[in-house]
């Protein structure tokens, strides 16, 4: 199949492949804030966050805002203080979907018979 073809077979991946998502952590502050979080495990707040990062407090929250509009945090407020946690259910889900659906295209040389993505369903 040429990759005009591959183009016009609408698969899994093509809605998997969150162009939102990904340019979010391509972010190296962004990746940085968003791995603290992951190890953390539990809510922090914006200034918990600035510290661990070493990053100003206004940065850390605009990078913040924007992880939350991808979909990878959720935000709660209690009076003055916002604190940020990991969507680690929503985020497992999508990248374990977009590995499958990656697999599923792979060609014999990375999985056990042939790609099955868009062979003959186009």
């Amino acid at each position: 199949m040429s990759p005009r073809q591959a183009s016009a077979c609408a698969r899994p991946v093509d809605g998997l492949l969150d162009p939102l998502l990904f340019k979010c952590l391509a972010d190296p502050t962004r990746a940085r804030i968003f791995s603290c979080l992951v190890k953390c495990g539990r809510p922090c707040a914006v200034g918990e966050i600035a510290d661990c990062c070493a990053v100003d407090l206004s940065v850390v929250s605009r990078h913040l805002q924007q992880l939350a509009r991808a979909g990878l945090l959720s935000a709660t407020r209690s009076g003055r203080v916002v604190s940020y946690e990991v969507r680690y259910e929503p985020l497992v889900r999508t990248l374990r979907a977009l590995a499958t659906a990656v697999e599923e295209c792979a060609p014999n040389t990375v999985r056990r018979g042939p790609g099955r993505c868009c062979a003959g369903r186009c």
